[in-house]
């Protein structure tokens, strides 16, 4: 004798039919499921997939005309950086200083952050000129992102002589400021020995 069915169990059964009947491309001749409540409809149904987790966008590369305008301003803050200077425009020359920034300077111990900079520098400005630094060449390059970017400069000087200034600049919400200034006086290879024995304390070849 067949053994009857509940109507819990024939609820599920009709209902895996449904799905498998849709999932064969007969879904309109079979018509909805039938509505199960609680535990049936848990097994019946097929489940939802729950959506993918938020993702924060990825930010996109300037374009050539976001770059090019990007390379403009800042070698117009590095022109004007130098200009401040020769000019003893205390403001304007740390004004394009980030807050963070440091400037290495020609001797080994002038490491300076921008209150120890301002601090030996003020003297300097306060006579109404500080030093003239003006680049004879320069590149820029800006990192792929556009928020921060690295040069170096090759400058003409009053009291160095041939100079060389490099470092790098961040994107801030008032425009380009610098992060790091490393001013060196470049040594030719074929007098570098005779530098390092002075530097050194030694007596250079020849002056005994």
């Amino acid at each position: 004798m067949p053994r009857k069915l509940s109507s819990q169990r024939a609820c599920r059964l009709l209902a895996a039919a449904v799905v498998s009947l849709t999932a064969a491309g007969c879904g309109a001749a079979a018509g909805p499921a039938p509505a199960c409540s609680g535990a049936e409809a848990a097994v019946g149904q097929p489940s939802s997939s729950a959506p993918p987790p938020a993702t924060a966008p990825v930010p996109s590369a300037p374009s050539g005309e976001a770059r090019a305008a990007d390379l403009k301003a800042i070698e117009a803050v590095l022109d004007d950086f130098h200009d401040a200077a020769a000019k003893a425009d205390e403001g304007r020359y740390f004004g394009h200083l980030a807050e963070d920034a440091v400037f290495l300077g020609t001797d080994a111990a002038e490491r300076w952050d921008k209150a120890a900079f301002l601090a030996y520098s003020h003297p300097h400005f306060a006579k109404g000129k500080a030093w003239a630094f003006r680049a004879v060449r320069r590149a820029v390059v800006l990192s792929p992102s556009g928020d921060s970017a690295w040069f170096d400069e090759d400058l003409a000087t009053e009291r160095l002589g041939p100079a060389r200034g490099s470092g790098a600049l961040v994107r801030t919400a008032s425009g380009w400021s610098i992060t790091l200034y490393n001013l060196t006086i470049p040594i030719p290879n074929d007098r570098f020995d005779a530098v390092r024995r002075v530097i050194a304390g030694e007596a250079a070849p020849g002056s005994r």
